[in-house]
C-alpha cells in the first residue's frame, strides 16, 4: 500500500497543530527540532500504528510464515 501510492496529500502544520483521519485517528505535531518532526498519534487500540520500516518488516515476516505454512501443507499432502 505505502510503496504503491501514486497520489499524496501534502499538508503544512505547525507545532501543536493536528490532522484528523477518518474521524478516529489524530496526528499532532508535538515538536520540531532541526530536520526532525515529532508526531503524536491517537488511534483506537485496535488500529496498529508503525513506522514504515517496522511495517515492512512485519509484512515480510508474515509473508515468510505464510510461505512456510504452504510448504508444510504441501509436504503433509504429499505424505498422505
Amino acid at each position: 500500500f505505502i510503496g504503491r501510492q501514486k497520489n499524496m496529500l501534502v499538508l503544512s502544520r505547525m507545532k501543536d497543530e493536528s490532522i484528523v483521519i477518518d474521524d478516529y485517528i489524530v496526528v499532532t505535531v508535538v515538536g520540531i527540532r532541526g530536520d526532525k518532526v515529532r508526531l503524536g498519534i491517537q488511534a483506537p487500540k485496535g488500529v496498529p500504528v508503525h513506522r514504515s520500516e517496522v511495517h515492512a518488516a512485519i509484512k515480510a515476516e508474515e509473508a515468510k510464515q505464510a510461505e512456510a505454512e504452504v510448504e508444510a501443507e504441501a509436504k503433509a499432502t504429499k505424505v498422505s
